[in-house]
């Protein structure tokens, strides 16, 4: 790899053109039913299955690592306490006990000092400050539990490209989802059933939870041409001992470590030491994986089907190559996969 354009550092060597109808709308009623397309990431050959038949390409000794995070209901909707204008607020990060970083919609109306009533004045907002990127530090004031607050009024923060109305909101939650504190879901695991992670665990496959809490700046656009100079967001993520052993044990005894989705990529490999070797540990990360990245631990990686020119399209050709991946997005663009949060995956595996 000679030059810029080989290695993929233009933010438009990531560009494909993705007809409209693939983006999927609805997610599927039974999770693991979805498409699964597997690909070598070595030959770029590629095979069509059904999401359940990833057990067949998981052997005894792998360790599959999955992002226990939970979404919250973030997206809350209400009113300008004064003039009645409608209000958007998003939640990206607690600060404090209910002081939150938060994206405000229509931001020139919500300077500080601005109050928000939702619900009928059952949660009340102030505007406190403007921080980085224009989002605004907003203090709540309630009475009650701010969980049960929050179930109440808020709704699942789906991404903008989905237009329908999510009828259950535990299907924008993987089955494992347990610490609270997401702006968005991790996506690739929304396809896996109790039942299927059973039979992966009786398989002899470990399992390792991992937390990396999602923001916004996941999917943030990469406006930069040159891919490195694209800015990442933090996020807090947390590695427990139990985690990092299952790892390890994995790479030493020569078995492969499979990341479901790309946060649980972005976890491990901010997490380990230059050796690949993983301890204990929690902090924030603003890692950006793109071509040319060696990989620490990642051996293999379930994801979705990515944004054109995004950086989990880059994080995903840092891993597989671009051409093997460009070119696995074109065929599946051919087979009709369904794209985005709610689509179909893509195992990129070696044996």
């Amino acid at each position: 790899m000679s030059d810029n354009r080989e290695i993929g550092l233009s933010t438009a060597d990531y560009y494909f053109d993705l007809p409209q109808e693939l983006i999927a709308q609805d997610p599927m009623e039974k999770r693991d039913e979805c498409r699964l397309l597997v690909v070598d990431k070595k030959t770029g050959e590629t095979s069509h299955h059904i999401f359940s038949e990833i057990i067949n390409y998981l052997e005894p000794g792998d360790c599959l690592v999955l992002n226990n995070t939970k979404v919250i209901p973030a997206r809350l909707l209400g009113e300008k306490e004064g003039t009645g204008a409608a209000v958007e607020i998003l939640l990206l990060k607690r600060k404090e006990a209910d002081l939150w970083e938060c994206l405000v919609k229509p931001g020139k109306k919500l300077r500080p000092g601005a109050r928000v009533s939702f619900g009928g004045g059952i949660l009340t907002a102030e505007i406190m400050d403007i921080v980085e990127d224009g989002n605004r530090l907003v203090k709540f004031f309630y009475e009650g539990i701010w969980e049960e607050v929050l179930d109440r009024l808020g709704e699942m923060p789906l991404p903008p490209y989905i237009t329908h109305k999510l009828q259950d909101k535990n299907m924008y939650q993987t089955v494992y989802a347990k610490y609270e504190g997401s702006a968005a879901a991790p996506t690739a695991g929304l396809h896996f059933t109790n039942e299927l992670l059973k039979k992966i665990e009786e398989k002899g496959v470990d399992l390792a939870y991992v937390t990396l809490h999602v923001g916004l700046g996941t999917f943030r656009p990469v406006k930069v041409t040159n891919v490195k100079e694209h800015h990442m967001h933090s996020e807090w993520y947390q590695v427990t001992q139990e985690a990092a052993d299952k790892i390890n044990k994995a790479k030493e005894s020569g078995h492969r470590v499979i990341c479901v989705g790309t946060t649980s990529c972005r976890t491990i490999e901010s997490a380990a030491d230059e050796n690949g070797h993983m301890s204990e540990c929690s902090d924030d990360t603003s890692i950006f994986i793109y071509p040319g990245y060696k990989f620490k631990v990642t051996d293999c990686l379930i994801t979705n089907f990515h944004l054109p020119e995004s950086t989990l399209v880059m994080l995903v050709s840092a891993l597989a190559g671009r051409e093997h991946v460009l070119s696995a997005y074109e065929e599946a663009i051919k087979e009709r996969y369904r794209f985005f949060s709610f689509g179909d995956a893509c195992f990129f595996y070696d044996r």
